[in-house]
C-alpha cells in the first residue's frame, strides 16, 4: 500500500468527521425533496459522426463528470461512469451514450479514485487501448487491476503525445476507496491543449479555493467544465464540492471563454436536486451578469462543436 497521504494546496482537510456525517444523515432523514426532474436527453446522439470524427473538436457530455472530448483526432473520456446505481441508490438519469456507442479511446483522464468517478466494470468494457492517465498514487491500483497502459501524475505534470499537451492541475478535494485508503493518492483536474485547437479545461471534484486563479494564470482556457451539484448542505459539502455560485466564480477565476456545467443530475450524492442545481446556476449567471452565450448547458448525450483557438500554443 502506498504509505504517502495527500494534501490540499491550503492544506485544508475536506474530509469531514464522522460527527459531522452523523449530523447531516439526521438532517437528511428529516428533508423531502422532489427528485423527480431528469436532466434532458438528446433524441438525436450523433453517434455516426463521432465514431468517423478526426478533424472537428468536440465536446459530448455524457453524464456526471463523464465527458467525450475530441481533440485532433484523438478521443479522450473523462471519468468514465457507466454505473446503474451508485451504493443503493439508482441512477437519476441515464447515460447520454450507451458504451457501445463510443469510438475507440485514446486516453482517459481520472482525477480520483472516488466510485462516481472511478468506476471499474465501465473502464473494464471501453473498446479500444486507452491510455489511464491517472493521480499520483492511483497508478499501481490500475496496474493490479490490469490496465497496463496507465501513467501517473503529480500536480502540474504534463504528458506530450499525439500533439496533445495533457496536464493535471490542481482541485480541493479527497479520496476513499475502502477503510484504510483515505488519501492516499491525489485528486485534481485535467487541461487538455493542443495547437490550432481550444483549450479545454476539466476541473474534476474539487470545493472553492485560490488554485482556480493559478489555473486560469497557467493557462489559456477555452471551455472550463464545472461542477455545480452534491453542495447541500454547504456547512458539510463546502470544502470538497462547490456550489453553483461558487462554480461561476471559479469558471470566472479560470479566465475561461466558455463554461459548461457537470457533476449533476446523474447520482444522490448530497441533497440538492438536479433541478435546485440547474435554478442556481442560472440565477447566478445573471446575477453576475455574465454573457448568455458563455454559459452553455448541453443535454445529454449532446455533442459542441468547437470553434478554433486563434493562437497556438505548442
Amino acid at each position: 500500500m502506498n504509505r504517502k497521504k495527500y494534501s490540499n494546496l491550503d492544506h485544508k482537510d475536506a474530509l469531514a468527521s464522522f460527527k459531522d456525517l452523523r449530523q447531516w444523515q439526521k438532517e437528511r432523514r428529516a428533508k423531502n425533496k422532489d427528485f423527480s426532474f431528469q436532466v434532458p436527453v438528446t433524441t438525436h446522439p450523433e453517434i455516426g459522426f463521432l465514431a468517423t470524427n478526426r478533424s472537428i473538436p468536440t465536446i459530448t457530455w455524457i453524464g456526471h463528470s463523464t465527458f467525450l472530448i475530441q481533440i485532433n483526432g484523438k478521443n479522450i473520456l473523462t471519468d468514465p461512469v457507466w454505473a446503474r446505481r451508485l451504493s443503493f441508490y439508482k441512477r437519476l438519469s441515464p447515460p447520454g451514450l450507451a458504451l457501445k456507442e463510443l469510438p475507440p479511446i485514446d486516453y482517459v483522464l481520472i482525477s480520483h479514485s472516488h466510485y462516481d468517478h472511478l468506476h471499474l466494470p465501465t473502464i473494464k468494457k471501453l473498446v479500444g487501448n486507452p491510455t489511464f492517465l491517472v493521480p499520483a498514487g492511483l497508478g499501481k491500483w490500475f496496474l493490479r487491476k490490469g490496465f497496463k497502459e496507465t501513467v501517473e501524475f503529480h500536480w502540474w505534470g504534463t504528458l506530450e503525445t499525439a500533439g496533445l499537451k495533457i496536464a493535471f492541475i490542481p482541485a480541493q478535494h479527497w479520496t476513499r476507496r475502502t477503510l484504510t485508503d483515505t488519501n492516499r493518492s491525489h485528486w485534481g483536474g485535467w487541461v487538455v491543449e493542443s495547437t490550432g485547437h481550444p483549450t479545454i479545461y476539466f476541473a474534476g471534484d474539487s470545493g472553492y479555493f485560490q488554485g482556480f486563479k493559478q489555473i486560469g494564470e497557467a493557462y489559456d482556457i477555452d471551455y472550463s467544465l464545472m461542477p455545480i451539484g452534491a453542495y447541500e448542505p454547504e456547512w458539510f459539502m463546502a470544502a470538497q464540492h462547490v456550489t453553483p455560485e461558487e462554480a461561476i466564480q471559479a469558471f470566472v477565476d479560470s479566465k475561461g471563454k466558455q463554461m459548461i456545467p457537470m457533476h449533476y443530475g446523474a447520482f444522490y450524492l448530497a441533497d440538492d436536486t438536479p433541478k435546485e442545481a440547474l435554478d442556481r446556476l442560472y440565477a447566478g449567471w445573471t446575477k453576475k451578469k455574465l454573457p448568455e452565450n458563455q454559459l452553455l448547458v448541453p443535454k445529454l448525450g449532446e455533442t459542441i462543436r468547437l470553434a478554433a483557438k486563434s493562437s497556438t500554443i505548442l
